[in-house]
């Protein structure tokens, strides 16, 4: 018999789940976002109002998503999975049980590796070749839980944070494509990580932008494509100016700023104060 799904999330990388699942001809059978006035300026926020009145799917607005209401709902509606994207509160065990086989998230690394925040950063400024997007069975640990599936994104030395959070959208749609059919008539294979394997990586903050003399060329470089777009943006503090760097290249001999090695030239960049 096919089950009954609902969709969590208040950010793009899970609306463009929503959208791929309606365009598969999939359905859900209940939506679940933040209150409007909530995370007005969390990066990548949506409003799901749209969607929910197209489909005709009802639609949940909470504070947060271990609500009573939250679980009241799911049992009202029966919900069999309940899918959990871009969410920054962690569910606890009384909503990862409440629907009938659990909780589906998707995390942006190729889990074990980069569990945690700040997935699409970090995996710029550590300079890694490859990064993903794991679909994941979610339990009470912090991207902890049995792997559905995952699909490896390949990163070079000029990818910025823009382009790498269009990859995992991308992903992120993909993903749900391939695992979609095998959710709805429970026929997915679960595999367990190997915490052996396992790294966290930890919250940033946007004052972690900053870019100091005595970083190297290659680390200002990093961290201005880790923090572009949608982010918050790399910053260099000049007396009481600020310089917001969107973009930048580097100089061995010359520049407007100093590093310990070199130059940093930004390219797209505003000033502040």
């Amino acid at each position: 018999m096919k089950k009954k799904i609902a969709f969590a999330t208040c950010v793009q990388l899970g609306l463009s789940c929503i959208e791929e699942i309606y365009r598969i001809g999939g359905s859900l059978d209940l939506l679940i976002t933040l209150k409007d006035e909530k995370a007005k300026n969390k990066s990548g926020r949506i409003y799901l109002d749209e969607i929910a009145n197209e489909h005709d799917a009802p639609l949940l607005k909470i504070d947060n998503i271990n609500d009573q209401k939250v679980l009241s709902t799911l049992k009202e509606h029966q919900i069999d999975w309940l899918f959990i994207i871009g969410w920054s509160q962690l569910a606890k065990k009384d909503v990862l049980e409440t629907p009938t086989y659990g909780c589906i998230g998707m995390h942006p690394t190729l889990l074990p590796v980069g569990r945690g925040r700040a997935a699409i950063p970090w995996a710029i400024i550590k300079g890694l070749k490859e990064t993903g997007v794991t679909m994941f069975k979610l339990d009470e640990g912090v991207d902890t839980g049995d792997i559905i599936g995952q699909g490896v994104i390949k990163l070079d030395q000029n990818t910025t944070a823009t382009e790498l959070y269009q990859k995992v959208d991308d992903m992120h749609i993909t993903l749900i494509a391939k695992y979609w059919d095998d959710i709805v008539n429970n026929n997915i294979t679960l595999t367990k990580q190997n915490d052996g394997d396992a790294t966290e990586w930890s919250g940033r903050k946007p004052e972690d932008g900053q870019i100091l003399s005595s970083m190297t060329m290659d680390e200002a470089d990093k961290l201005v494509r880790a923090v572009t777009h949608p982010y918050p943006g790399a910053f260099f503090k000049d007396g009481d100016k600020v310089i917001r760097v969107w973009s930048a290249k580097t100089d061995e001999y010359d520049g407007c700023i100093k590093l310990s090695d070199g130059y940093l030239i930004p390219i797209e960049y505003e000033i502040e104060g």
